[in-house]
């Protein structure tokens, strides 16, 4: 045991979680380079720029990275910026992993689609509103499924933005930053947002869907 007291609370306190899958485990629908370079490069890099921000503040490098962005206004002003996006960036993309696995797709089953089908009308209906909302997503950000005031919403935020910041609790999204798609899609986000559909890992959407409404 190296890593004593005084040790560990200097030690780095994000660290990239590994992929739960091969590279090409989500082909045709997401290539094996884009995944690639998405994982180690993209959310390397947020979590690399996540622990410099955090250097000087001991007292935040314990907090985990949920934490932080709930309480974003209570971070030093002078490294805001940098634990919002990058801390953003590492929170969005840790779930974004996790809810996709070779053989996804479908539709939900059980409380999750009793929920969507009370909110949204139809699973279909659900997927027209939520695309919409991932195409219409300006620039680069996030399509979210998510608890805002008890109810079940469909949102969008900017950039790595979390809905957490302002009080929301999401459990599925999607990036359309196009660094996710642009290698195979190019400018055609439409077909990269219909293709990801197929690569959904529904009971793992179950049980962020259960933790978030407790």
């Amino acid at each position: 045991m190296s890593a004593s007291g005084q040790g560990a609370a200097h030690q780095m306190s994000h660290t990239l979680p590994n992929l739960p899958y091969p590279f090409d485990a989500l082909e045709p629908y997401i290539d094996a380079k884009t995944m690639e370079i998405h994982h180690d490069k993209h959310h390397g890099t947020y979590v690399n720029n996540l622990n410099k921000a955090l250097e000087s503040h001991p007292d935040l490098q314990r907090l985990t990275v949920e934490e932080l962005l709930a309480q974003i206004n209570k971070v030093p002003e002078n490294i805001r910026t940098a634990v919002r996006n990058n801390g953003g960036g590492h929170m969005n993309h840790t779930m974004f992993w996790k809810i996709m696995k070779k053989g996804g797709g479908g539709e939900p089953s059980g409380d999750l689609a009793g929920a969507i089908k009370s909110a949204f009308g139809t699973f279909a209906d659900f997927k027209t509103k939520f695309n919409q909302a991932a195409t219409t997503r300006f620039g680069s950000g996030w399509a979210w499924l998510l608890f805002r005031d008890g109810k079940l919403v469909i949102e969008s935020t900017a950039n790595q933005d979390n809905p957490i910041i302002d009080s929301g609790r999401a459990f599925f999204g999607l990036d359309v930053w196009e660094h996710a798609y642009y290698l195979k899609y190019q400018n055609r986000r439409p077909e990269y947002i219909e293709a990801w559909w197929n690569t959904i890992n529904w009971s793992q959407v179950a049980d962020n869907y259960a933790a978030a409404k407790r």
